[in-house]
């Protein structure tokens, strides 16, 4: 299956040629029966000789209702261009055809109605030279008549080709279903419609509404009218939902696999058409089925920023069209560059933006967004349309060289310096070093670090497992020769300064963890806790404070808060009469 959209001016005969064409009713309202005019889209498809089926999306032609026809034609990849033989090229001629260019579409056929009526072949001159300097580019041109049905079978046989001509579809790749009609079917509940242009979609899939980021999930799926379980693209597709009420889904928006598309209003694009300097201010955005007011920023000669008043699911290389309400006019085609667009706070930065994106077109480069960017998610990649061919060096993290060496430097620096702003503390808080290289992740700080630095509780250093200056570390290796032979004999204070362990030398110690605090400046070496109760475990139970202390080969001054601690941990328990015994291992 493939889907066509119709366009041209009105009144041309494009849903009397649908009508021909598929035996069915394109014109759903009985206001577009009463008129003889398409107001809003209609849907209608056959099947063609090679057995294959097409599906029209039918727009209208008048100019009032251009934006229902942007809608139409926003997601579709191929359109029907219908003039009339007896009229010729008129301004929505131009002004469809211009929104085809703008919007990139490159297949496509031209039928010149109504050859019953007038000569065709002056029409068909005319609309050849018109369409070859747009993104159709040359295509085929079929004079018909809906009424004689003269022409139909070559204009079946040409649209069995176009078909042929299309690029496979893209199943394995994230839904973005706009939505062009909404309504509640008794029993069901909400129903959309849209044409699905990649991705594949089941019952019982979740799906996001980009409006505003709330979750659904299909409950039921008709391709064409009959009902299935799965549905692939290209497809014309309504989808059964649960879990939405009928106000809270529009034509507009679009339903999208989760975390498939970032909800962005701010993108930079590359406008073709009018001069970015000569745009309004404020214009209209039609992408896919939606019309999003923007404010347009001009950057470059061709290049601006929209900041849309709404978010939408946008991808890198998306095409839209920028339309002046105001003129009635299609003020220019644009191609989105940036998804995720840099702020332009500075002075200058806007000139400097310019220059970066006069070298993008819009094509997805993952190795060219990781430069740009310094460092960026794999997964943020994905949702802007970037798949990776870089191997993520932290966790989901992408990193350009260059940059990661120039933050290892700078961590060696930040390192340095903050030893001497806190020679006693055991390194760098792997936070504070985070905030001040600017960087997201704790995790990247710690990928950065090299020999000789190390990192250790939480804070990255130099040298030894305790981060702790050379001075303390030597002075902590004279107590540890002291304390060898008498583990418990904790030295007095005047004896602690003269090793070089004054009160802030200590504290430091103690909070790396080579020293163990028992009360004020009593101090001894971390394994003493084991070898005390390696000590006491000998004696007999209960023991007493002096048995203890006798047996520690210590005084009252480190027994008492020795065994405080012990008892604190739940290795002894204190009995009455002021006797212990040790109770665990």
């Amino acid at each position: 299956m493939f889907v066509v959209a119709t366009a041209g001016h009105v009144d041309h005969g494009k849903s009397t040629l649908v009508r021909a064409l598929t035996g069915m009713e394109p014109d759903r309202w009985a206001e577009e029966r009463r008129r003889g005019m398409t107001i809003d889209l209609g849907f209608a498809w056959t099947s063609l000789p090679s057995g294959a089926t097409v599906a029209f999306v039918d727009v209208p032609g008048h100019e009032r209702f251009v934006p229902n026809m942007l809608a139409g034609v926003g997601p579709v990849p191929a359109a029907l261009l219908v003039v009339a033989a007896d009229e010729g090229w008129m301004p929505q001629s131009a002004e469809h055809l211009a929104v085809l260019d703008a919007l990139g579409v490159a297949y496509g056929l031209v039928a010149v109605t109504r050859a019953d009526l007038a000569d065709p072949g002056v029409v068909v001159a005319r609309v050849r030279a018109e369409v070859a300097g747009t993104s159709l580019g040359a295509v085929e041109v079929v004079p018909v008549s809906a009424v004689t049905g003269v022409g139909l079978p070559e204009l079946r046989a040409a649209l069995d080709r176009l078909g042929g001509r299309l690029p496979a579809p893209v199943v394995d790749a994230p839904v973005r279903l706009w939505v062009d009609r909404c309504f509640t079917v008794r029993g069901s509940g909400t129903v959309v419609t849209g044409t699905l242009g990649a991705g594949r979609l089941r019952v019982g899939d979740e799906l996001e509404v980009s409006a505003d980021g709330s979750r659904v999930r299909v409950r039921g799926l008709h391709r064409l009218g009959v009902a299935g379980d799965e549905v692939s693209a290209v497809s014309r597709v309504a989808v059964n939902l649960r879990g939405v009420a009928r106000e809270r889904v529009a034509r507009g928006d679009a339903l999208v696999s989760p975390g498939g598309f970032g909800r962005v209003d701010v993108v930079d694009v590359r406008v073709a058409g009018e001069p970015v300097a000569g745009l309004p201010g404020s214009v209209m955005l039609h992408v896919g089925s939606a019309a999003v007011p923007v404010r347009v920023r001009p950057l470059g000669r061709d290049t601006a920023r929209l900041r849309l008043a709404r978010p939408v699911p946008l991808r890198v290389g998306d095409r839209a069209v920028l339309r002046d309400p105001g003129r009635r006019l299609v003020a220019g085609g644009v191609t989105v560059l940036d998804v995720a667009p840099p702020p332009l706070a500075r002075r200058g930065a806007a000139a400097a933006r310019a220059r970066v994106l006069a070298g993008l077109d819009g094509r997805a480069d993952a190795v060219g967004e990781v430069r740009r960017r310094g460092l960026v998610r794999a997964s943020d990649l994905a949702r802007m349309g970037v798949p990776s061919a870089v191997a993520p060096v932290v966790g989901d993290w992408l990193v350009d060289p260059e940059r990661w060496a120039g933050w290892g430097a700078r961590l060696v620096a930040e390192v340095s310096r903050y030893a001497g702003e806190h020679p006693l503390e055991p390194g760098v808080p792997v936070e504070v070093l985070r905030q001040r290289l600017g960087l997201p992740d704790r995790s990247l700080v710690e990928a950065l670090v090299r020999a000789p630095l190390r990192v250790h509780g939480g804070r990255v250093g130099v040298g030894p497992v305790s981060g702790l200056p050379e001075p303390v570390v030597r002075a902590v290796d004279r107590l540890r020769g002291e304390l060898r032979s008498r583990p418990f004999r904790a030295p007095e204070a005047d004896r602690l300064a003269a090793l070089g362990l004054g009160p802030r030398e200590v504290g430091a110690a103690v909070r790396a963890g080579v020293l163990l605090r028992l009360a004020g400046n009593v101090v001894l070496l971390p394994g003493a806790v084991e070898e005390a109760v390696r000590v006491l475990a000998g004696l007999p139970q209960p023991f007493t404070l002096s048995a203890a202390r006798q047996a520690l080969d210590t005084t009252r001054r480190v027994a008492v808060p020795l065994l405080e601690l012990l008892d604190s941990r739940g290795v002894t328990r204190r009995w009455p009469g002021d006797t212990r015994s040790v109770v665990a291992r």
